[in-house]
């Protein structure tokens, strides 16, 4: 085995990694595969082609977590929701994740997310509507990033097999 086949083999662990931690939050994302495609280009023997994969893979990971961020944003913004529910959804999320095992993230979240929207309106149906759409906006943001991770990676998966038969 030479130095190039590991440093593909780990940057495709650690893509995998990226592409999984855009739905799974505790895990790192769209950082992770950027920083993947980035020493792959360097170490991984691919020449310019490998710069080229890392150039048109960060444009699909920049543009996920901008997308993700953008989306989710504005659709909170257009409901209402404040970013201290959100705030309080999120720490009651990493609780849960230390509570209830594999879903205890979202679990959290959403109950947080709820908890704070009540105590907001005063109104358990108007909070209920309002944490459906901030759950909804989430899930959107995430749904896309993922798309976008997975185009990212598909970039790479592409550039492994070009280099491989050049190679």
């Amino acid at each position: 085995m030479n130095a190039e086949l590991i440093v593909t083999i780990l940057c495709g662990l650690a893509i995998a990694v990226g592409v999984a931690g855009t739905i799974i939050p505790v895990l790192p994302g769209s950082i992770l595969i950027g920083a993947s495609l980035l020493a792959w280009a360097i170490w991984g023997g691919a020449g310019p082609l490998g710069w080229v994969i890392f150039a048109v893979g960060m444009v699909f990971v920049v543009a996920g977590m901008a997308a993700s961020a953008v989306l989710t944003g504005r659709k909170l913004k257009q409901h209402g929701i404040p970013n201290r529910s959100v705030l309080i959804g999120v720490v009651l999320g990493v609780v849960g994740m230390f509570v209830i095992p594999v879903v205890g993230l979202f679990v959290g979240f959403a109950v947080g997310l709820l908890l704070s929207e009540v105590q907001r309106t005063r109104d358990f149906r108007m909070a209920i509507r309002s944490s459906g759409a901030a759950l909804k906006a989430t899930g959107i943001g995430i749904l896309v990033e993922f798309g976008l991770a997975c185009a990212a990676a598909s970039t790479w998966i592409i550039g492994v097999w070009i280099n491989a038969v050049n190679g």
